[in-house]
């Protein structure tokens, strides 16, 4: 079979077999086929679709393409997080130390953020010091001795996947399930984790804006992660608003602390508890869900998360300092605030705008390689349903260049909407175990 053939196939609607998904990749892995070749075939899947049976070999290939992660050392079951991102997203952060300081392995690797959404390797770098590149060996004994380590990865995972992605940005297949469902899933599984819970959001500043969608991505990657043996969990969270109430790297980081702290509540507490509580539940800790809830609550009260939070930092070599004073990471005045212009209820706080006033302001990047303020963002002082007069300051704005603020004051400006037409929303709209099948 020529590569021409192949792509041939899928474009009549033909199912292709394993043994020619299996040549495909292996031409895609060793550089035989051209990428305008790779970008016929991904429009022809896109618009042709796969089968499941096709999927799940596309998924192995993908994990066979490259390295795979040997998590096998690590005592007790490990459990995988993924987030399919958004704005003032900072569950990894808080989750991960309440599951480790229940004796859950949580050995995470992460990636930079690119666009508005954030990365966990960014709003790590913002504690000085802390080393996010980690051997696989230090990696494997740190989550041996405290349960706990998120790195960067150390070897090289499912490339055939960034060869995709990188034509799949530019042939219009980006929002293909199946691929999305393939790439996320594939690195997963080559990461080694034996229980995976997935976090998908759902609106204007998610990847997926609208529910049935969002779903469906959910149906698919759960489908992947139970055929590879490895039992997934998803939940449907709301990113129509930011998660939580600080965008921004240290800012972040900031809240997590204040939230393990048991200083804080709200959005991000409620969805990072949630899914802690299924992580305790799939590692065979608490088999009823409320209960394991109640654990994780446990633990931020009684100070154990904070201090698997410590450890994290200490063992990376971070500044342990300013997570015992989190206002240390607060590195800037505030520069502006935007205010009410009108008396009445917020309706509306766009989360696609505050992640585009969080690139103004050099939160985030706008292609690889650009620098990023770790120390910049907003603090939003007032959620969706608050009552506010005209002139309350609504947002604070830390910066040191002022002609950024002032382009972040007006997409904030244009974020929010006071006395708008309210629409009925959930923070957690879904459960998906794959059981529904």
């Amino acid at each position: 079979m020529r590569p021409t053939d192949f792509i041939a196939r899928k474009r009549d609607g033909f199912t292709h077999t394993d043994e020619e998904l299996k040549q495909w990749f292996s031409w895609i892995r060793e550089d035989q086929v051209d990428p305008e070749q790779i970008s016929a075939w991904l429009m022809a899947a896109y618009l042709n679709g796969m089968t499941k049976e096709e999927l799940y070999t596309m998924t192995a290939c993908m994990i066979e393409s490259g390295d795979v992660l040997d998590l096998s050392a690590i005592k007790n079951t490990v459990v995988d997080k993924h987030s399919t991102g958004g704005v003032g997203d900072t569950t990894s952060l808080v989750l991960g130390p309440i599951v480790a300081s229940l004796g859950i392995p949580m050995a995470k690797m992460s990636g930079r953020g690119l666009g508005h959404t954030g990365g966990t390797l960014d709003k790590l770098s913002a504690i000085p010091g802390l080393r996010v590149d980690l051997t696989e060996e230090e990696f494997i004994q740190q989550v041996n001795e405290i349960q706990i380590a998120i790195a960067g990865q150390t070897k090289e995972l499912v490339p055939a996947d960034g060869k995709l992605y990188a034509l799949r940005d530019v042939t219009a297949t980006v929002d293909s399930i199946n691929l999305i469902a393939s790439s996320i899933m594939s690195k997963k599984l080559a990461i080694g984790s034996e229980k995976i819970v997935l976090d998908v959001k759902v609106g204007s500043g998610a990847f997926m804006q609208e529910l049935d969608r969002a779903k469906e991505l959910a149906r698919t990657m759960v489908g992947i992660g139970n055929q590879f043996g490895k039992e997934t969990v998803a939940y449907i969270t709301d990113m129509n608003t930011p998660l939580g109430d600080y965008v921004g790297n240290a800012l972040e980081v900031y809240e997590a602390v204040s939230i393990l702290q048991g200083k804080k509540t709200g959005p991000l507490f409620d969805v990072s508890v949630q899914l802690a509580a299924e992580e305790i539940r799939l590692a065979g800790v608490c088999e009823d869900l409320e209960k394991a809830r109640e654990m994780a609550v446990g633990a931020i009260n009684d100070g154990s998360a904070l201090d698997s939070f410590k450890e994290m930092v200490r063992y990376q070599q971070g500044d342990v300092g300013v997570i015992e004073h989190p206002e240390q990471l607060l590195h800037y005045d505030i520069m502006e605030t935007v205010k009410a212009k009108e008396s009445g209820t917020i309706t509306s706080f766009d989360a696609l705008i505050a992640g585009q006033a969080a690139l103004a302001l050099d939160c985030g990047r706008r292609k690889k390689g650009d620098n990023l303020d770790l120390h910049a963002g907003f603090h939003r002082l007032e959620r969706i349903g608050d009552t506010v007069q005209e002139g309350d300051v609504l947002v604070e704005i830390y910066t040191q260049d002022k002609n950024k603020a002032k382009e972040a004051v007006a997409l904030l400006e244009e974020a929010i909407v006071i006395n708008g037409k309210k629409e009925e929303r959930q923070l957690i709209y879904d459960r998906i175990t794959g059981l529904e099948e």
